[in-house]
């Protein structure tokens, strides 16, 4: 069963039409969203980018749409197909109607939900991806519906049998993961691209940060990192909602420590 607009229906329903927005041009954001034991992981950090990446898209909040409302229209979803424990994707969209210029900001909204996998690999190898870059702009750092990069990464990754890429802006500096942000350790130094360069405003990345910040057993900055950078680094971990921390053991020919990021990975767990 999926969820929209508020209707819980199947599936297999028909939805949409020839118009809708998101189909022709990619107009919509959406959130992935761990619930476990019926309980939304991180509820007011989804439900605040949310909020700002709608009104950065000029798109109409509902006056219903509050932070309670998006808890409660997830929570049905999950309950209504027998589960405690998803993987929630929550979309939203600009209304039919217009060509480029839109008729309406008007918004409607889909919900989905699946069984919830956080299996953490032992053996993580990573590649970079240059066919395409990701644009260093502000349009970069919302989840849009505009992940061609991304897929076509994936598609790479799948072929050459890598477990993920590193996506880089038209400067050539590291920006992300195909599906997370990107955290560098060499020693007690901890460093991640800042939002500037073009990454995703991840909510595990915001939580870890947070962490870092309040803390003395690690210095932490935000800064540019080129390619060479992570072979010269001890450590590398992907973060996102879902499975928290995930540490990467290759890269070429470089093997790293996992320390660091199993020990944040067993943090990130807390961190709710």
């Amino acid at each position: 069963m999926i969820n929209f607009n508020g209707a819980l229906i199947e599936k297999e329903s028909n939805i949409f039409n020839a118009a809708n927005r998101a189909f022709k041009y990619g107009d919509a954001v959406f959130e992935t969203i761990k619930v476990k034991e019926l309980k939304v992981i991180y509820l007011e950090s989804h439900y605040f980018r949310l909020m700002a990446s709608l009104r950065m898209l000029r798109m109409e909040i509902p006056l219903n749409f509050t932070m309670e409302y998006f808890e409660k229209e997830i929570i049905s979803t999950v309950e209504i197909n027998n589960l405690k424990n998803a993987r929630v994707r929550f979309s939203v969209y600009r209304e039919n109607g217009g060509l480029y210029t839109p008729e309406t900001n008007a918004i409607g909204f889909l919900i989905e939900a699946s069984g919830l996998n956080e299996t953490i690999k032992e053996q993580y190898t990573l590649e970079l991806y240059k066919d395409f870059y990701i644009n260093s702009g502000l349009l970069s750092t919302l989840k849009t519906t505009n992940k061609l990069t991304n897929v076509l990464a994936s598609i790479y990754c799948n072929e050459n049998n890598y477990d993920n890429c590193i996506l880089l802006n038209e400067r050539k500096q590291v920006v992300e993961a195909i599906n997370g942000n990107i955290f560098l350790v060499k020693g007690s130094h901890i460093i991640t691209p800042p939002i500037t360069d073009g990454c995703i405003k991840g909510v595990m990345r915001k939580k870890l940060i947070e962490y870092l910040e309040s803390q003395d057993e690690f210095t932490f900055e935000e800064s540019s990192i080129s390619p060479f950078d992570i072979q010269k680094s001890d450590e590398v971990f992907i973060t996102n909602a879902i499975v928290g921390v995930q540490p990467v053991t290759n890269y070429r020919k470089k093997v790293f420590s996992t320390v660091v990021g199993t020990q944040l990975k067993e943090l990130s767990n807390t961190l709710v």
